[in-house]
């Protein structure tokens, strides 16, 4: 928060492309241009669509995403990231990760519009929890990425602590495809299998489970798999999350884990999510 307020805020965003600013770009098309020039779909890859679609691609819904969340400015200005739903099967907070990380929507239109929102109350909730200190958080580890060397490895990382992580391929391949035999670890990684995404806690949860809590699994390992997975992945946040979760760097207050029976309970104590 020193550096935000000695740099200063954010540049806007550039002026948005309209239709017009190609109404004078004309080039010739063949007659068979969209037959051979259109975007392939599934079915012409030869894939199914097994569930479905809960995140639409592009900035036209990125967009939408973002106005709908920002109509209602009571929750914006009152959002708090601890009041947040870890079961949730659908975001409690804006869902815009996935937008973020792909490029479907400018962080900087997300800043100034929550700015905006921010101007027109007399009160709001203040960073790290808040919307705002979400975004914070999102450049801290873009920074701190961007001046470490062999940030998202343990070896040569010089701000991650060297621990001797058990080799164990049978049990990380089980937490993978949800087969600990845990069901609210299994429940959450069956999720991220099936959506590409889960709520943060539920990340926080299979991640100590992975690493301190229970398998003693390098953090890198459960790096990849978020990499493949999440459909919000980026590297900087999730390297420096993996690190944070299995207190290799920036918490080291290593006996505080989530217990993947009780706090699946607690959350969950009709067992909906599972």
């Amino acid at each position: 928060l020193h550096v935000l307020t000695v740099l200063g805020e954010p540049e806007k965003p550039v002026r948005d492309v309209s239709a017009e600013d190609f109404l004078r770009c004309m080039t010739p098309a063949e007659a068979d241009h969209e037959k051979t020039y259109a975007v392939p779909s599934l079915a012409d890859l030869g894939l199914e669509v097994e569930f479905d679609v809960l995140w639409p691609g592009g900035e036209t819904h990125a967009l939408q995403r973002l106005d709908k969340h920002f109509q209602s400015q009571g929750w914006v200005t009152s959002f708090s990231k601890t009041r947040t739903v870890p079961n949730s099967l659908l975001p409690s907070s804006t869902g815009l990760s996935p937008y973020l990380s792909l490029g479907c929507l400018s962080v900087r239109t997300f800043y100034h519009q929550l700015s905006s929102v921010y101007a027109q109350s007399k009160n709001h909730s203040l960073p790290p929890l808040s919307l705002q200190g979400q975004v914070l958080w999102r450049e801290f580890f873009y920074t701190v990425a961007s001046s470490t060397p062999n940030f998202t490895k343990m070896e040569g990382n010089p701000i991650c602590l060297q621990i001797q992580w058990y080799h164990d391929p049978e049990a990380l391949e089980k937490w993978r495809t949800a087969q600990t035999g845990f069901p609210w670890i299994d429940a959450i990684m069956t999720q991220l299998r099936q959506e590409g995404w889960i709520h943060h806690l539920a990340r926080h949860a299979v991640a100590c489970f992975l690493t301190r809590g229970d398998l003693w699994i390098s953090w890198e390992e459960g790096m990849k798999v978020f990499e493949e997975l999440l459909l919000d992945a980026d590297y900087s946040i999730n390297a420096g999350n993996w690190m944070w979760l299995s207190a290799s760097a920036f918490f080291h207050k290593y006996t505080r884990i989530f217990c993947p029976v009780r706090f699946g309970r607690r959350t969950d104590p009709q067992g909906q999510y599972l």
